[in-house]
């Protein structure tokens, strides 16, 4: 990660508003876009850290209309859309309020007092035990062999409530490559994603899964903690993990059932 000295970050914040009108010009979801939002959410992580407010209420953007829609048109689908672009729009506007509130905040500090981070005692002690939840306890409480993901689903939310933990279910909605991706749980205060799977058929879908999760998840998240429930499909464990865990900051747990 790159040691900022305060003259370059409020340079760096100054060139992502700078590049904001060819951004919106550029349309939602469009490359420009999307490398524009990977470079701002990196850039403010590295300045400002993993729980500062602009990193979060950025990676929180959704880029889209949210809630119920009613529309008079025939065309459906156009109408969503321009809604869509008219939120994108407004985001970006907000985007620039956002990262100029940054560089004022830089302006009156020294840029060391600006950074919060994520490597707290209580938050390293919060990952380790989001993380042994699924390594030690969630398959004592499947009895019977789970048809589709949502029942495991439903099992870890069990085991986040009787622990305390904080978390958001199916949140937020990231835009990636023309797709949605949405995690199956998210704590925002660790910038952590966890996805749960099923695997009942071969390993090579889901290890192709599981590179798609990450090229999305990590436009948002710092971590990401996968929950594989096998049902004896995955014959080397190691094998497995291994393309994966050559990055920190994805986990792979394998769960037999």
């Amino acid at each position: 990660m790159k040691k900022w000295d305060k003259k370059d970050a409020i340079n760096a914040i100054q060139n992502l508003i700078d590049q904001i009108p060819d951004v919106r010009k550029s349309g939602r979801k469009s490359q420009n876009h999307m490398r524009w939002l990977a470079n701002a959410l990196r850039l403010l992580e590295e300045i400002f850290g993993a729980n500062s407010r602009y990193y979060l209420t950025l990676a929180n953007f959704s880029w889209q209309q949210t809630g119920q829609m009613i529309f008079q048109s025939w065309d459906i689908e156009g109408a969503i859309e321009e809604r869509h672009e008219s939120a994108f729009r407004e985001q970006m506007n907000q985007a620039s309020g956002l990262l100029l509130a940054a560089k004022d905040h830089l302006d009156n500090s020294e840029i060391s007092e600006v950074y919060e981070g994520k490597n707290t005692p209580d938050e390293t002690s919060e990952l380790f035990k989001i993380i042994n939840l699924g390594a030690n306890k969630l398959r004592k409480i499947i009895r019977e062999i789970p048809e589709k993901e949502k029942d495991i689903q439903d099992k870890y939310e069990d085991l986040l409530v009787a622990n305390d933990i904080e978390y958001s279910r199916e949140f937020p909605h990231i835009e990636y490559s023309s797709k949605q991706y949405v995690p199956d749980f998210s704590f925002q205060k660790i910038n952590l994603a966890v996805e749960i799977k099923l695997c009942k058929k071969d390993e090579k879908g889901l290890i192709a899964q599981l590179n798609d999760d990450i090229l999305a998840y990590k436009t948002v998240f710092r971590n990401i903690l996968f929950i594989i429930y096998d049902l004896g499909q995955i014959r080397d464990e190691d094998s497995f993990k291994s393309s994966f865990e050559t990055n920190p900051d994805i986990i792979i747990q394998i769960i037999k059932h």
